[in-house]
């Protein structure tokens, strides 16, 4: 049975949540992009999260993405196909309520959706033939989801992306306009980050604008630091803010992820080698 690392409760307060999310269904369907397949996952009784995946060649790296508050999978449109250019395959889900996703989001549902997310794609992608590594990646709210999965399945996963993610819950939530004090939430109540990434040895790239306004580019910096991973790499783009990343970096943003990718697929060949 799927678990959460840590217990949640004090993040599903009406007040926290109400800041933390801000679902946006579909306004129609769309039909997805060429060589992007959609698929519908179970995570509870009566409760479908919509995905889609953008595919390039079976053989190339896998990127299961998480991604920011107020964004759905199918903004994505025209973002996958640069991965796909690039050669890996970019696998986007939503969370409840978001996009054609149903149920209600809150911070627990959230992180125990992402284990149900990452078994199926894991099924689907072995049912497909998908061969390529596995990572993870979490953009802005997303961090949270991907270092929650990656912090539990450290050792079935090939590396870990985090774009414009958070260190610490306190300054996050004060930035949202949360009292946590009054709340009586602290630190440890929260998504606990740091933690989780100290505890992931993976490969890591951490990318985040220079003048983030929502999450300032220190908890990279924090992020990076506290980072148990022998390789890892944190990339600042240059004037960028929290939802310019990609339009401040331009194809840089995709070919520092596919290097980074690739040097976590030279450095699997070169282990092979090794014991062969």
């Amino acid at each position: 049975m799927a678990e959460t690392l840590y217990d949640y409760s004090k993040l599903d307060l009406p007040e926290v949540l109400q800041a933390i999310f801000h679902p946006r269904p579909e306004a129609e369907s769309t039909v997805p992009p060429p060589d992007a397949v959609d698929n519908s996952i179970a995570v509870d009784e009566g409760v479908q999260l919509h995905a889609r995946f953008h595919l390039a060649a079976k053989e190339d790296p896998n990127i299961l993405f998480f991604h920011g508050n107020g964004e759905i999978v199918s903004d994505y449109d025209t973002i996958g196909p640069f991965y796909n250019k690039y050669g890996m395959n970019f696998l986007a889900a939503d969370y409840r309520g978001y996009g054609r996703s149903t149920g209600t989001p809150t911070v627990t549902n959230m992180l125990l959706d992402s284990q149900f997310i990452f078994e199926a794609v894991k099924n689907w992608l072995a049912a497909a033939e998908h061969t390529g590594p596995l990572l993870i990646m979490g953009r802005s709210l997303g961090s949270a989801a991907a270092l929650e999965l990656a912090a539990n399945h450290n050792a079935e996963i090939a590396g870990v992306i985090i774009e414009s993610g958070f260190a610490t819950t306190l300054p996050l939530l004060l930035n949202l306009g949360v009292d946590a004090s009054r709340l009586g939430v602290t630190e440890e109540d929260g998504f606990r980050n740091v933690r989780k990434i100290s505890s992931v040895d993976k490969p890591t790239l951490i990318i985040h604008g220079q003048y983030d306004e929502i999450i300032p580019v220190n908890s990279a910096a924090i992020l990076q630091a506290q980072s148990s991973a022998r390789i890892k790499e944190l990339q600042i783009v240059p004037g960028a803010s929290h939802n310019t990343v990609i339009a401040n970096a331009g194809e840089i943003y995709f070919s520092v992820i596919k290097r980074f990718c690739d040097k976590i697929s030279g450095i699997k060949a070169k282990r092979r080698r090794k014991y062969n």
